[in-house]
């Protein structure tokens, strides 16, 4: 199954450069993912590409901030506020990517609106 997820022009540009090589969150998926499809929020606003998801880490934000400091590319300020007030932090471990050669509208997924965080995909 796939999901796509709205992300950060920023962060996007991380991902597919390979420097960010986990994706955080603070809510995680409810069914069996295999594949992120990556929408770059405004001021791209465009589906850019895929990823595989290797693994997810769950853990506390202390232990996924310390663990991880060095691949997920946000400083410790941002991330602590990211996560204020949650005792479950997910990393979600980016596997393959895929950068389309093109990117790709909301409508081409049959998809109105981007979501706050992520939306199955049929």
């Amino acid at each position: 199954m796939k999901v796509l997820m709205s992300i950060k022009p920023q962060y996007v540009d991380k991902i597919f450069s390979g420097e960010k090589v986990y994706e955080l969150r603070r809510r995680i998926f409810q069914k069996k993912v295999s594949t992120i499809v990556i929408y770059a929020t405004s001021p791209v606003m465009k589906v850019i590409g895929e990823v595989n998801i290797d693994s997810i880490v769950i853990d506390s934000p202390e232990n996924i901030f310390r663990r991880f400091e060095k691949s997920i590319c946000i400083t410790e300020d941002n991330f602590f506020n990211y996560f204020f007030n949650k005792n479950v932090a997910y990393a979600i471990k980016i596997g393959a990517v895929c950068k389309y050669s093109k990117p790709k509208e909301l409508s081409y997924f049959g998809i109105d609106r981007a979501p706050q965080s992520y939306i199955y995909l049929k």
